[in-house]
């Protein structure tokens, strides 16, 4: 559990240029807890930022921080080749199983903005 608390807070800060816009299309609504994904593709990189309390949610912070660890800076496709079983090998090895639906949920939004970038570009 230390260890997922540390990851929590290796979390990046949201910029303030997110936090002005409209939450709806960001919010993820299959997650219990409220979390707010920020997508940003900048010359052929993709950068996602999470607004979650990390006190509240460690757990969700600290899959989210070591998820983006993998993928920001790096083209769509590293996180458009993340694995289908990503967020159950995971969970499972934390012993956090009953959190798969959301983290789902949220690896799903992620790789459908890879996806928009890819088209984009």
């Amino acid at each position: 559990m230390q260890a997922l608390v540390g990851y929590a807070k290796k979390l990046e800060p949201v910029p303030d240029r997110f936090l002005a816009l409209d939450r709806g299309a960001f919010t993820v609504p299959e997650c219990q807890t409220r979390v707010d994904l920020f997508p940003e593709y900048k010359d052929g990189k993709l950068h996602f930022y999470a607004d979650v309390n990390p006190r509240q949610s460690p757990t969700i912070a600290a899959f989210l921080s070591i998820l983006f660890s993998a993928i920001n800076g790096q083209p769509p496709e590293t996180t458009l080749a993340i694995p289908e079983d990503f967020v159950r090998t995971i969970m499972d090895s934390l012993g956090l199983g009953t959190r798969e639906v959301g983290l789902n949920a949220m690896l799903m939004r992620i790789k459908r903005h890879a996806q928009e970038a890819t088209r984009a570009a």
